[in-house]
C-alpha cells in the first residue's frame, strides 16, 4: 500500500487506535525520549506518539514503527512474511528457464510490473518544496536530544541521499546527524557504508559531495533506507516494490544533482567537502543499549531546507532493548530471508534475530541438513553476505529427521535442541573479521571475533566417539557450594537446567587477571557441575536471574574468540570418555585485568532530573496509567555518570 504522505499514515494509525496525540508541552531535550522509552517498553511496543506542543512550529512523531502491527501497516501487509513470499515468488519467476516463446510472453506482465516499481524523476517542484526557508536553520526544527550524555541534538530518522560521482548510482541510507549549528551537522557514516564509499570517490576527484536528507513522507522510505541491499540496488526500487507504486522524486533546489521523494515532509540539502577537517562527533546513546563514543566524522554543510505545508518531524530513539528499531530489524529479518535463500544459502529454512542480540550480535539460522559439515558451509556463506559480515554469534539448527520443526521464536525449545546436539569442544567454531564499528567489545575497532554454534544433528563423520553426555546433578545445594567456594560468585542462574538446557549464567565480581578463566576451570572440576555444557559469566552488577538483561549484556560485552575457555574432563569410571564445558567472559573489559586498551562505554539511562520532570507531567499527557522509567532498573549497573565507563570506579569497587 502506498501512502500519499505521512499525514495519511497517521490517519490510518489513529483509525486503528495506534496513535496518541500529546497536547501538553514536552521538551525535545530529553523529555520526548524519556516518554517514548516508557511507552515503547510498556508491552507490545505501546502506541505511536505525536507530540503536538514542542515549543517549535512542528509536531514530533515517535514510535511510529514500534510494534508488529504498525510495522505491517507501514509496509502495507497483513504479516511481515507476506512480503518475503512475494519476493520469493518474484525470484522464482525471474530465475525459471524460459524454453519457448510462450514462456517468454508470460514474463511480460511481470516485467511490466517490475518496471512500475522503478523510481521516476518529476519535473518541477514537489510538495516537499512548498515552503523554502529564507535562511536555512536546522535549529528551527525540533531535533531531539535523546540521552543525557549525548553530544547534542541528533537527527535520528534521516533518509540520506548520495550518488556515486562516476556512475551516478544512487544510495539511500540512514546515518545519524549531530547538530552543531544552524547550518552544520555531522555525517556519521561508517567506513563499510555505501555513502562513505561515495565520499571516498569524491575525495579522489577533489570535489564537494552533494547530499540531501529527507524526513517523513511514505513510512516505507525510512525502512528502505535501513535495508541491507546490495550496492547496485536502488533503495527506492525496494520502496516501490513494497508500496506497489513507484517513488516519485524531484530535484533538489540547491543541490540539483540529487533527487528526493516529492512527498517528504522536510528536505535538508547540503554538501560534504573532502577538504574540510573532520568534526568530533558523539557520544550518542545507540541501539546496542550503550553509548557509542566520540570519533571524527565528516561535516555536513546545509545549503537549503524546504518542507511541505503542515509537516511532521519524524524521529526515533534507540537504547536498551526493546525499542522501536527492533521492529525495523524484524522486518529485515523476514523480508530478506527469501533473497538469502535464493542467492546465498539455499538450504536455509528460517532465520531469527533475537532482540537481546541487537541485530548483528546474535542470529539463529535453521537449515536443511543433508551432509556432514553443512552447518560450517552455512556459517561461511552467511559471514560473507553483505551486512551479515558483522554477525558475532551464529547459532545453526536443523530439523532432526521426522521430528516436528521447532519455531525459532520459541527460544527455549531451540536452546534445548541445540544443547542436545552440542559437543562444546568440537561443535563451536571461532573466526575473526569485520565487526560493527559500534561493537565496543572488540580489542580493535571494527575488527573482532566471531562464533558459530553448530546445534544441528550430527552425522557419524561429525561425532567424536570419546565425548560423553552425563546426567545433570546440579541442585540448590550446588549453588550454595559455588558461592561458598568462590565468594566472587554473586548470583547463579540455574533455571535453564530445569528445562533440559545444560547452561548456567553466573554474575561474578572480577578481581584479577585471568580470573574468569581460572574460576571456570575450578568450577568445571566440581562433581556437581558435570553435565553442564556452557557457563556464561556476566558482571556482578548484572542480575544473572534476569535472563533477558543478562543475555543482552553478555552479547554486547563478548568477543567470542578472545573470551572463551574450554575445559575437557575425562571420566574416572571410563578414562577414554570425556565431558566438556565451555565458558564465556561477558563482563566489562579493562586495561588492568584484560589488557583492553579501548574506552569502554556506559549503558544508556535517563538522568534523575528528566525522570522526575516526566513523572510530574504524566497525569497531563493522556497516556493512561503511570509507567515508571525503565532506566530505574539499570541505575546500579552504571560505572560512573559519563558516557565512558569510569575505570577507576570499577577498580575501587573491586
Amino acid at each position: 500500500m502506498a501512502f500519499k504522505n505521512l499525514h495519511e499514515f497517521l490517519a490510518v494509525l489513529e483509525n486503528d487506535n495506534e496513535l496518541i496525540r500529546i497536547k501538553e508541552y514536552v521538551d525535545p531535550n530529553l523529555e520526548i525520549a524519556e516518554i517514548t522509552d516508557r511507552v515503547s517498553k510498556s508491552g507490545n511496543g505501546g502506541k505511536a506518539l505525536l507530540f503536538e506542543n514542542t515549543g517549535y512550529d512542528f509536531p514530533v512523531l515517535m514510535n511510529a514503527y514500534g510494534s508488529k502491527k504498525r510495522m505491517c501497516l507501514a509496509l502495507g501487509v497483513n504479516d511481515l512474511n507476506d512480503t518475503a513470499k512475494d519476493i520469493e515468488n518474484l525470484f522464482k519467476i525471474l530465475s525459471t528457464p524460459k524454453e519457448n516463446i510462450l514462456d517468454k510472453l508470460k514474463m511480460l506482465p511481470k516485467l511490466g510490473q517490475f518496471a512500475s516499481w522503478m523510481p521516476k524523476v518529476l519535473r518541477g517542484r514537489g510538495a516537499c518544496q512548498q515552503i523554502i526557508m529564507e535562511e536555512p536553520d536546522i535549529t528551527k526544527l525540533p531535533v531531539i536530544t535523546c540521552w543525557p550524555k549525548d553530544g547534542g541534538p541528533f537527527v535520528t530518522l534521516p533518509i540520506i541521499h548520495t550518488k556515486d560521482p562516476n556512475n551516478h548510482s544512487r544510495n539511500v541510507g540512514m546515518y545519524r546527524m549531530q547538530v552543531f549549528g544552524p547550518r552544520l551537522t555531522g555525517m556519521h557514516w561508517h567506513k563499510h557504508k555505501v555513502s562513505a564509499k561515495h565520499f571516498n570517490e569524491y575525495k579522489k576527484l577533489n570535489k564537494r559531495m552533494p547530499v540531501a536528507v529527507a524526513l517523513g513522507g511514505d513510512p516505507v522510505y525510512a525502512y528502505a533506507a535501513t535495508a541491507p541491499l546490495p550496492e547496485n540496488v536502488d533503495e527506492f526500487m525496494l520502496a516501490g516494490f513494497l508500496r506497489k507504486k513507484k517513488v516519485e522524486l524531484v530535484k533538489c533546489i540547491s543541490q540539483p544533482d540529487v533527487e528526493v521523494p516529492s512527498d517528504a515532509d522536510f528536505i535538508i540539502e547540503g554538501y560534504v567537502d573532502p577538504d574540510d577537517e573532520l568534526i568530533w562527533e558523539g557520544p550518542f546513546g545507540d541501539h546496542t543499549g550503550y553509548y557509542s563514543l566520540p570519533d571524527w566524522y565528516p561535516k555536513f554543510h546545509i545549503t537549503a531546507i524546504t518542507h511541505k505545508k503542515n509537516p511532521i518531524y519524524p524521529a526515533t530513539i534507540v537504547g536498551i532493548p526493546p525499542q522501536e528499531d527492533a521492529w525495523l530489524g524484524k522486518a529485515t529479518e523476514r523480508i530478506f530471508l527469501a533473497p538469502i535463500k535464493m542467492t546465498i544459502v539455499p538450504e536455509i529454512l528460517d532465520m531469527e534475530m533475537p532482540v537481546e542480540g541487537v541485530f548483528h550480535n546474535l542470529v539463529i539460522a535453521e537449515t536443511q541438513k543433508d551432509y556432514a559439515g553443512q552447518a560450517q558451509k552455512v556459517m561461511n556463506a552467511m559471514w560473507g553476505a553483505g551486512q551479515m559480515m558483522f554477525n558475532k554469534i551464529l547459532v545453526v539448527t536443523s530439523p532432526d529427521g521426522e521430528a516436528k520443526r521447532v519455531k525459532l521464536s520459541d527460544y527455549e525449545s531451540v536452546a534445548k535442541e541445540v544443547f542436545k546436539n552440542l559437543n562444546p569442544s568440537t561443535d563451536i567454531y571461532f573466526s575473526q573479521g569485520p565487526m560493527d564499528v559500534l561493537d565496543h567489545s572488540c580489542s580493535k575497532m571494527g575488527f573482532g571475533g566471531k562464533m558459530c554454534i553448530d546445534g544441528t544433528f550430527k552425522f557419524e563423520e561429525e561425532r567424536d566417539n570419546h565425548f560423553s553426555s552425563v546426567p545433570l546433578s546440579f541442585t540448590q545445594q550446588s549453588v550454595n557450594e559455588l558461592k561458598t567456594l568462590f565468594p566472587e560468585v554473586k548470583v547463579v542462574n540455574d533455571s535453564l537446567l530445569e528445562k533440559e538446557i545444560p547452561c548456567l549464567i553466573i554474575s561474578i565480581e572480577k578481581k584479577r587477571k585471568h580470573h574468569i578463566k581460572e574460576l571456570h576451570e575450578s568450577v568445571c572440576r566440581l562433581k556437581s557441575t558435570e553435565g553442564i555444557k556452557m557457563i556464561l559469566y556476566v558482571e556482578h552488577t548484572v542480575d544473572a536471574n534476569d535472563l533477558t538483561v543478562a543475555l543482552w549484556r553478555f552479547c554486547n560485552n563478548l568477543d567470542p574468540k578472545r573470551d572463551h575457555f574450554i575445559v575437557k574432563k575425562y571420566l574416572t569410571e571410563n578414562p577414554n570418555q570425556y565431558i566438556a564445558c565451555i565458558g564465556f567472559d561477558g563482563t566489562l573489559k579493562t586495561k588492568q585485568f584484560d589488557d583492553f586498551y579501548r574506552d569502554w562505554p556506559n549503558i544508556i539511562i535517563a538522568d534523575d532530573k528528566t525522570i522526575h520532570a516526566v513523572d510530574e507531567k504524566w497525569p497531563k499527557l493522556g497516556l493512561g496509567n503511570f509507567i515508571p522509567s525503565p532506566s530505574l532498573k539499570f541505575k546500579g549497573q552504571m560505572y560512573g555518570e559519563e558516557a565512558i565507563a569510569t575505570q577507576d570506579l570499577f577498580n575501587k569497587e573491586l
